[in-house]
């Protein structure tokens, strides 16, 4: 099954930073000290340019919606 969009991005921006993402930070995997992170770059991108908003019929700003209120896997 393919992990959550908020989780992959924490995930990818820990790994980015150099660490394993599930090594653990405060009796938690690491990744998840990066959601904060993860949920503003989703946020900087809920309103679509018009380049994607065309290639996605308008459907961009719901898709990330949807990944915002998906959050990680627990």
């Amino acid at each position: 099954m393919t992990k959550p969009a908020l989780e992959r991005i924490a995930r990818a921006l820990c790994s980015h930073d150099g660490h394993p993402a599930n090594i653990r930070f405060e009796g938690e995997p690491m990744w998840r000290s990066y959601l904060p992170a993860a949920r503003a770059a989703l946020m900087a991108i809920r309103e679509p340019t018009e380049r994607i908003r065309a290639a996605t019929d308008g459907g961009w700003k719901a898709m990330v919606d949807a990944a915002l209120e998906e959050g990680p896997a627990i």
